[in-house]
């Protein structure tokens, strides 16, 4: 690979890393969803500043083409990352179904205490 090759993966691993502190400084992303966008990141700049690695790990692997590990890997990471969103959603579900109930409870018991108090109302103001 050329200079240029190596030196573009390097700043695409530094700049993901970049994006991704300075959205957790600004609470726009929280710590336990960046933690796999930061070992794809810290990965990838260990890839582009030793690309040795790359060729010892696919080996090491028993992978062909080191190129394909990295693939690999990739889909790996999006894969728990996915895995982690469905679970965190299924858990925003269930907690959303609970508040959604407990509110119609809650409009279901204000709505009879406005009927019960209407009829004293009504019942007093005609004795």
């Amino acid at each position: 690979m050329s200079p240029v090759s190596y030196i573009f993966g390097i700043v695409a691993a530094v700049l993901a890393l970049a994006v991704v502190i300075e959205l957790l400084r600004r609470h726009s992303l929280r710590e336990r969803h960046a933690i796999w966008w930061l070992v794809a990141g810290v990965l990838a700049l260990v890839v582009g500043v030793f690309p040795g690695t790359l060729v010892w790990a696919a080996g090491l692997l028993g992978v062909e083409v080191p190129t394909n590990l990295v693939f690999f890997v990739s889909i790996a990471i999006l894969f728990f990352v996915c895995l982690q969103h469905s679970a965190e959603l299924t858990v925003l579900e269930s907690k959303t179904r609970v508040l959604a109930e407990q509110s119609a409870l809650l409009e279901l018991r204000i709505r009879q205490l406005e009927n019960d108090r209407q009829s004293a109302d009504g019942s007093s103001s005609t004795q």
